[in-house]
């Protein structure tokens, strides 16, 4: 086995043991195996609906834990979800916010296909989990058998691997080898195709052993092994002294590979300030003076100016995505230098051309830089570029008409986050409110803001914040959500209430697709195509009722926020709030599609600059039709 890639820790229980395993040579039937293994791996909860051709592990994993508890010893949860595409979403949101595996066990068939949404989620946003599907025996793989579907094919270019296990004497060395691809390099999901023959067969358990992947391994090793020499370090430091305003643009990345205690201490060290992606919040505290927060898009105004500013541009796990460099050519364009960090040698060059580049674990290549600049006492005085950053902070703040009499979304999340400080974890569907939460809300560590990303999948929020709260039962979990995402999967409201969870579901209610409808406000003359949901019926407050949630509150008025949000923090368990806020509250700032930072659209309440240097948003381009939303 070589070295994991991106810094995670090989569970105990791995392929490599100083004695043998204690069950080694007993017989098993493949079921029983697969629950071993994840057993092994250190799975603390798995996440699954059942079925037919999934029955034989269902049934394993309930023996499984009839004999742990008989033993004393901690079983293994399985979560019952409302749908499979839920189930999914809490093994993201497990691995997410642990850094652990998430383990997601569905029937074939539909069972399968529900999944594939949360598949696709967890390959754009590199997120580790195993689905286990169960599929139709193998003599009747390809006759359109009750429930078949061909999820090797679907599943096989939106997952970073998929196995069909035909051969059962494979079947042990398969699920760990789809634990290990998982994991390492740039984490992603893996998919067994799982026959119920394979499952019901009776063989050996070996204890250990994995299957041959050396072209894998081998690129796993080159990266593991790829260290940032003295010449390498001397040089990035060469761009680094030549330069007055540096800049650090860290993307989800440094989070995925734990990287984050060295990124902090390097940035400390040479006092660069730091922007992040949408996928990089809390990789480092957004309340440190260095925080310049969250870049791009719909990114802090004075973020995008920093970028704007800065000569020496330093990417450590971002990959200069459509959402950050709409326009790539003017990204970051006073910048004459670009370095970049990453563990994917495809993301090198990919969009922009960078100078100096280190493909590699982030956190030692981080450790290895920091080493050298004080091994060589590196110092330069950046005094004057932190204060200019410092005036932009307090020039271009983040700010809205605090003045209405409607209940503004971003002073509902501000009064959140004097409860919360920054310590909670706070998931999201997507959306306007999605954009709110990471705009509004600290974060002092990373895995606190699990949102979907580069798919923006719409559902996200609810069921990543059950998987959170089973990774960590201790903190508090909030669920920021819209009224139009929230009912993606609204049926785990009653999972939350099922296994008794004390996540909090905060609904801004814009009553419809709130973002949509600012996009079509904005560049399609405000023709609200099927997203206004004004004359929808649902009652949300009575919904959350009936599916057992003893705080379920509307929030309607301006003065009652404070007193309301304290109590829907402090009830012990599950909450509910819903909050009509205004209509046309707006995500700002905003950069068009396919537009520079020079162009971004600060709306009524936050200063935008303007200057002969800094041209106004007049003078760039207006997006055409057919830029992306």
């Amino acid at each position: 086995m070589t070295k994991p890639a991106q810094g995670t820790k090989k569970p105990a229980n791995k392929t490599a043991r100083s004695s043998p395993h204690p069950l080694a040579g007993k017989q098993m039937s493949g079921a029983e195996i697969v629950v071993q293994v994840l057993a092994d791996e250190g799975v603390g909860t798995i996440f699954g609906y059942s079925g037919g051709a999934i029955l034989p592990t269902y049934d394993a994993v309930f023996r499984y834990n009839e004999e742990q508890t008989r033993m004393g010893r901690p079983p293994m949860p399985l979560v019952v979800p409302a749908n499979e595409q839920g189930a999914g979403f809490m093994a993201a949101g497990y691995a997410r916010a642990s850094g652990r595996v998430g383990v997601c066990l569905v029937t074939s068939g539909p069972g399968a296909t529900n999944t594939v949404t949360p598949v696709r989620d967890c390959m754009a946003d590199s997120v580790p989990i195993v689905v286990i599907c169960g599929q139709v025996p193998t003599a009747a793989i390809g006759s359109d058998a009750f429930q078949e579907a061909p999820v090797s094919a679907l599943m096989g270019s939106i997952a970073k691997h998929i196995f069909l296990v035909t051969d059962a004497t494979k079947l042990e060395a398969t699920v760990r080898s789809a634990f290990e691809i998982a994991r390492t390099g740039r984490p992603g999901p893996v998919v067994i195709d799982l026959p119920k023959d394979v499952q019901n067969w009776q063989g050996e358990f070996a204890g250990e052993g994995v299957l041959p992947l050396p072209g894998y391994r081998k690129r796993l090793d080159v990266i593991a092994t790829n260290t940032i020499d003295d010449h390498e370090a001397a040089q990035f430091f060469e761009m680094l002294g030549g330069s007055q305003r540096p800049l650090l643009y860290v993307g989800g990345g440094a989070i995925n590979a734990g990287a984050s205690d060295a990124l902090r201490e390097f940035a400390t060290a040479f006092d660069i300030p730091v922007v992040t992606t949408l996928m990089g919040i809390g990789a480092v505290d957004t309340t440190h003076p260095l925080s310049m927060r969250m870049l791009g898009m719909h990114g802090a105004a004075f973020a995008n100016y920093a970028v704007d500013d800065c000569d020496f541009l330093i990417t450590v796990g971002a990959r200069f995505d459509d959402r950050v460099a709409g326009d790539p050519e003017n990204f970051a364009r006073g910048a004459r230098r670009i370095a970049q960090l990453d563990v994917d040698p495809a993301e090198i060059n990919k969009v922009k051309h960078v100078h100096w580049q280190h493909i590699g674990m982030l956190a030692e290549g981080l450790q290895a830089l920091t080493a050298f600049g004080q091994r060589h006492e590196f110092k330069r005085n950046l005094t004057g570029w932190l204060e200019a950053l410092d005036g932009l902070r307090r020039t271009h703040a983040m700010n809205y008409d605090r003045d209405s009499e409607l209940i503004q979304p971003y002073y509902v999340i501000e009064d959140l986050n004097r409860h919360t400080r920054g310590e909670a974890i706070i998931t999201t569907g997507v959306g306007q409110h999605q954009m709110f939460a990471a705009q509004y809300f600290d974060f002092r560590a990373p895995r606190l803001w699990l949102t979907s990303g580069s798919m923006g999948t719409m559902g996200f929020g609810l069921p990543a914040a059950i998987g959170a709260q089973f990774a960590n039962p201790g903190k508090l979990v909030i669920d920021i959500d819209g009224d139009a995402s929230v009912r993606m999967n609204i049926g785990e409201l009653e999972t939350v209430t099922t296994y008794d969870l004390p996540i909090k579901v905060v609904v801004l209610n814009n009553f419809g697709d709130g973002m949509v409808k600012q996009w079509q406000k904005l560049f399609f003359k405000g023709r609200l195509s099927a997203s206004d949901k004004s004359l929808y019926k649902k009652d949300f407050v009575k919904a959350a009722e009936a599916d057992g949630f003893q705080f379920a509150v509307r929030l309607d008025r301006k003065d009652d926020v404070p007193r309301v949000v304290e109590e829907f923090i402090n009830f012990p368990g599950p909450a509910f709030l819903e909050v009509l806020i205004d209509p046309d509250a707006g995500v700002y700032p905003m950069v068009g599609p396919g537009q520079s930072y020079a162009a971004m659209i600060t709306g009524d309440h936050i200063v935008a600059r303007k200057s002969a240097a800094h041209p106004s948003p007049q003078d760039d381009r207006p997006p055409d039709a057919s830029g992306m939303f």
